[in-house]
């Protein structure tokens, strides 16, 4: 069942960030829709944080905690994010994003003792391997990175590790995710409520567009991250972490397909070890 969950994230929350991507490409305000998208995410963590009937463990601390720490990297890390989209293809900097797998496979197998197959560490190094690459310099006409997108690759990286390693450590303490996820994504709508409170930078096209956008990001993105949150309840986090990074692979392959993204011979190796690391740490 952990392995069916795992797969039902990767694909909700990769639509998710699909959607992210198609409001910057339509000029959707970021700060707009990033409020959208916690608006229609709280949301959906509250009703079924009700329907599970764990609205009453809001009382403990930990869960406060918890949600706060969880929050702040997911609410940063998608706001880094959308500043590397603006620097950098989409088509790699979703999948590179996503190498905090690798920070929550060490914890996993260090920390809680969960085995490290051959599969993994294989699948591990191909994407420190596309990281070396996509680090070099190619040709192609298209195909320049801004400098700025390497830094906050880095920080993404390590502010998405809190979200999806805080996971893991709050399941192994006995913590149910719904309630922890309604305090967190409650926290980075009180974060991206700001813009709202400058009417004229709201009351725009562009604004519509993220707030709708955002929405229906939020709604895939509560989708991905309970699925995810189950399937490391039920299965073992360095297998499921990194089933669930394949999630950066719908964002790319939409950005390939429908946005003609170019990338030089090098990138394009990059990406492949990404896809083959992926698909081998999951074997």
């Amino acid at each position: 069942m952990w392995l069916i969950l795992a797969i039902g994230s990767a694909l909700l929350f990769g639509l998710a960030g699909w959607w992210m991507k198609v409001s910057q490409m339509r000029g959707g305000l970021t700060s707009v829709m990033l409020f959208g998208l916690y608006v229609s995410g709280t949301a959906g963590f509250g009703i079924h944080s009700a329907i599970e009937n764990q609205l009453s463990l809001l009382a403990d601390c930990r869960i406060w905690l918890s949600g706060l720490i969880i929050g702040a990297g997911s609410a940063f890390g998608n706001a880094i994010f959308m500043k590397a989209l603006d620097h950098g293809p989409a088509s790699l900097t979703s999948p590179l994003t996503n190498a905090n797998i690798v920070l929550v496979v060490m914890l996993g197998t260090f920390v809680y003792g969960e085995p490290l197959g051959w599969s993994e560490a294989t699948g591990i190094a191909l994407l420190l391997l596309a990281v070396v690459l996509i680090a070099m310099k190619g040709t192609g006409s298209n195909s320049s990175i801004d400098k700025q997108w390497y830094l906050y690759i880095v920080a993404a990286i390590l502010l998405f590790t809190f979200r999806n390693g805080g996971l893991k450590v709050t399941e192994e303490i006995g913590l149910p995710s719904a309630p922890i996820l309604f305090v967190g994504y409650g926290f980075s709508l009180l974060w991206f409520a700001k813009p709202l409170f400058q009417w004229r930078s709201v009351s725009s096209p562009a604004a519509a567009t993220g707030l709708i956008l955002g929405l229906l990001a939020g709604l895939f993105s509560y989708g991905g991250l309970q699925m995810y949150a189950a399937s490391l309840a039920s299965g073992p986090a360095n297998l499921a972490a990194p089933i669930f990074a394949t999630n950066s692979l719908v964002v790319a392959a939409g950005a390939i397909v429908v946005y003609k993204e170019r990338l030089n011979a090098l990138q394009w190796f990059a990406f492949l070890c990404m896809i083959a690391g992926l698909a081998v740490i999951k074997l």
